[in-house]
């Protein structure tokens, strides 16, 4: 089949994500600037850069008490900085209750009961037990086309690895799966691993 997305694709669900997919979960932890704590994941997500180390998210949607985006991106614009927490496979439950619509003043830590600390080199929570935190530092929001989407990018300024993920020197992901989004209400979870050598390598 082929469709135009401005005419609808006649499905009785949108395909669009189940074709980009899986997708790496963003758990982005922030604080406004009178210290009240967020928690919510993004899936549209990804690094761009290593040298320095540098990721991107975008927010799409709008909350009813907040201004044509949601709590995450007013966060960031009153404190320039976020933290990206990974999502392990048996952290879905919890993350799944940080999906909701939450009012402002709700901590989604607290309402998830996960544990936070504050990072080392921004004024942001992070979360204890995630395999992996990124303490980033936004660098430039960017509007996109359609209603409350913006493009959110952040030079990374601090890394946490949980040490039982690092085995013989690698960091080592079949020890915590990582969760991805798929389409639809579908997820899966990283447990199987193979290698490639490129051509100039063998």
């Amino acid at each position: 089949m082929f469709y135009h997305p401005q005419d609808g694709h006649g499905l009785p669900h949108d395909p669009f994500k189940a074709i980009i997919s899986p997708r790496p979960i963003a758990w982005i932890s922030t604080q406004d600037a009178i210290g009240l704590r967020n928690l919510a994941p993004y899936s549209f997500f990804n690094g761009v850069a290593d040298a320095p180390p540098q990721v991107m998210f975008a927010s799409t949607g709008a909350k009813s008490d907040q201004h044509g985006t949601k709590d995450t991106l007013t966060n960031i614009r009153e404190t320039g900085v976020f933290c990206v927490n990974i999502v392990a496979e048996e952290m879905r439950n919890a993350m799944n209750i940080t999906t909701g619509n939450l009012p402002r003043e709700v901590d989604e830590f607290d309402a998830a009961a996960l544990e936070a600390v504050q990072c080392d080199t921004i004024t942001c929570p992070r979360l204890v037990d995630a395999p992996a935190s990124l303490e980033c530092r936004m660098t430039q929001v960017i509007p996109l086309a359609g209603e409350a989407n913006f493009l959110i990018l952040g030079v990374v300024s601090g890394i946490h690895l949980r040490d039982d993920c690092v085995v013989d020197g690698v960091f080592d992901v079949t020890k915590y799966r990582p969760l991805a989004r798929l389409g639809y209400r579908d997820y899966t979870a990283v447990d199987t691993l193979f290698s490639l050598s490129r051509p100039t390598e063998s």
